[in-house]
């Protein structure tokens, strides 16, 4: 796989829960935190998605915020 976005995490799924139009993916990755990504159901249905399925969560952003309390 080659793709221009810098920012590519792999891991694997934790949890795919399946809404009326969207999909929650939930990835666990190597250091012990997850990533949690709003997809179409038919996305998650084409890619055949499910738990312990190695993938990558790809971030193309050209903007990242920062907060503080």
């Amino acid at each position: 796989m080659k793709i221009s976005a810098r920012n590519v995490l792999k891991g694997k799924v934790k949890n795919v829960k399946h809404g009326s139009v969207n999909s929650e993916v939930t990835i666990a990755l190597p250091g012990g935190g997850q990533i949690v990504s709003i997809i179409t159901k038919k996305s998650a249905q084409d890619l055949r998605l499910s738990k312990s399925k190695q993938v990558y969560a790809v971030i193309k952003a050209t903007n990242v915020m920062i907060a503080i309390d």
